[in-house]
């Protein structure tokens, strides 16, 4: 087994999940990472219930927290503290990448600018998680995914249909984005500082990465000046780029963008034949109403079959399609267990147990084995020893709170 990044050592100060997940992400491919937390508290994803949005699939441990934490070592230091900064200090001088989520006013208040760290350790990549970037009159407001990105990027807006309420976002679709961002911009600074020796910072943000999510869209807006419009399922332009619904209350995605190569297979399995010779509905561009008379064809038609006997027609005519699938679906899927989406865990209280695998797949160096979340502050005085700090050296740090 070749671990491409075993070696390198990382350093996470981060709370809640896009900071956390891009130390787990270069934890995958063998990277050593210490999570650091504040003493008085543990991190926000570190609640029993795993989350406090009520969409969440109830359990009896804290599920989330093993997909973005396993695989490191957990310590609690008070970097407010001098003594605090002095141990983070010893930590940075043999550390690749430190990895933070704070505002850029944290940053100088803490000593955790890139001028100080760089001077202890020439080497160093630190990496910058922030809500809105660090320039601008909004670099140190609050800033999380559901706010800085989903909202405030767009992703609601382009996503709202006319007359409804604002779509409701999967939990932390925008700092997962964003922490894959960040882990290739880690990956890219480390591959420049082993070819050219020279390190520097790494910067994403939860704004930045979902407008630029949003190329598609935003691309079009900073060539013209005008926005997208917001349209119902029925104006989307194609119904052959549509969702139906089915007989059983399922839905299906039609993705058919060759009609010159699909179309009469498409009528004969539908046994709509009459569609094929339709001339409303000839394969050159439709205008609006013979879409919509095609669409409202379409809806009538696919509730006459269940989704499994719609399954096997739409696959013989061989154009892209999916079923809507529930994540019981998901995760028993055939495709997904085949291309390896999930890794087994052995939790000490929970026992054996799958998690998220990356989604990037590497020929040749697999990833690693998956430890469990640490306890918060588990390895506290195990790190410290590695440091050099004695037993009455901890003591003294406990006595002022500078660990628990």
């Amino acid at each position: 087994m070749a671990w491409g990044l075993e070696g390198i050592k990382v350093l996470e100060a981060a709370s809640a999940v896009a900071a956390p997940m891009v130390g787990r992400l270069l934890g995958d491919w063998g990277a050593e990472v210490i999570h650091i937390d504040q003493p008085t508290r543990g991190g926000l994803m570190q609640k029993p219930s795993g989350h406090s949005d009520t969409r969440s699939i109830g359990a009896d441990f804290n599920y989330i927290e093993q997909n973005i934490n396993c695989n490191k070592r957990s310590i609690a230091i008070d970097l407010s503290q001098p003594e605090g900064q002095e141990v983070l200090h010893k930590l940075i001088s043999n550390a690749d990448v430190f990895i933070r989520n704070f505002r850029p006013r944290e940053l100088e208040k803490f000593n955790l600018d890139y001028s100080t760290l760089s001077k202890i350790n020439p080497r160093l990549i630190c990496a910058n998680l922030t809500g809105f970037g660090r320039q601008g009159p909004d670099k140190n407001g609050p800033g999380f995914g559901p706010t800085a990105g989903d909202s405030r990027a767009g992703l609601l807006h382009v996503l709202q249909v006319p007359g409804a309420d604002p779509a409701q976002m999967p939990i932390a679709y925008t700092d997962l984005i964003t922490a894959m961002t960040l882990a290739y911009g880690i990956m890219a600074a480390l591959l420049i500082r082993e070819r050219t020796g020279v390190a520097q910072e790494v910067d994403a943000s939860l704004f930045n990465s979902i407008t630029w999510v949003l190329v598609s869209d935003i691309a079009g807006t900073l060539v013209t000046g005008k926005d997208r419009q917001a349209v119902k399922r029925e104006d989307r332009g194609t119904p052959l780029l549509n969702t139906y619904q089915t007989k059983d209350g399922r839905w299906v995605y039609l993705m058919m963008n060759r009609r010159d190569i699909y179309w009469p297979k498409f009528c004969k399995v539908l046994e709509r034949e009459d569609l094929e010779n339709d001339p409303r509905f000839k394969p050159e561009i439709l205008g609006h109403e013979d879409c919509l008379a095609l669409f409202h064809a379409l809806e009538e038609t696919f509730l006459t079959r269940t989704l499994e006997e719609w399954k096997p027609r739409l696959d013989a005519v061989g154009f892209p399609w999916a079923p809507v699938q529930s994540l019981p679906e998901v995760v028993k899927d055939p495709q997904a267990r085949a291309n390896n989406f999930f890794i087994p865990l052995d939790h000490p209280a929970h026992g054996r147990m799958e998690i998220l695998a990356n989604p990037a797949k590497l020929s040749k160096t697999e990833e690693v084995s998956k430890k469990a979340a640490p306890k918060f502050n588990e390895n506290t005085e195990e790190v410290l020893q590695e440091l050099g700090y004695t037993a009455a050296d901890i003591a003294k740090f406990k006595q002022k709170l500078v660990i628990c």
